[in-house]
């Protein structure tokens, strides 16, 4: 446990009244292929999402990849280009209206599956090959979160994200 436990820093860590929102949907069905955007998707216990190139690898720290729908506007910015969608970055699921860094050591609700945050979603280099000359740079700090599915169940467009 950190040095911090019971201060006053902690306390402000463990206040996250916000709740996201899930806007956005989508599985990657192999590698270098096209996402496939979804309305709805069954995450499984210890596994990852339907559908999902990444799904089987049981134990996995990256069985779900979230991203903030603010920081696709960010990216766009850091490239220079009108838009940025979730498709070009990949993740699996887009969220609004909560800081995901704010889940680092908590587990949380996607409507009623049990995420737990395993790790930040680091850029990969396809994002030159994708974005442009310096994509990589500009997912930078913006490319979401990992976690793992510790109850599984049905995520859908609208479902809440919220602190367990």
């Amino acid at each position: 446990m950190p040095f911090y436990k019971n201060s006053p820093l902690q306390k402000l860590i463990d206040t996250l009244p916000q709740q996201g929102k899930v806007c956005w949907i989508g599985v990657r069905t192999a590698r270098k292929k096209e996402v496939l955007v979804l309305k709805t998707v069954e995450a499984i216990t210890q596994k990852g999402l339907a559908g999902d190139h990444f799904s089987g690898s049981e134990g996995s720290k990256r069985q779900v990849t979230l991203i903030q729908q603010e920081h696709l506007g960010a990216i766009a910015s850091f490239m220079q280009v009108k838009e940025v969608s979730a498709e070009m970055l990949r993740r699996n699921l887009v969220i609004q209206g909560i800081n995901l860094l704010a889940l680092k050591d908590k587990t949380f609700w996607v409507g009623e599956v049990l995420l737990e945050y395993t790790g930040e979603c680091h850029p990969c280099s396809r994002m030159e090959e994708i974005l442009g000359e310096g994509g990589y740079n500009a997912v930078r700090g913006y490319g979401g979160i990992t976690a793992r599915i510790l109850n599984g169940g049905t995520i859908s467009l609208g479902d809440a994200l919220k602190v367990a």
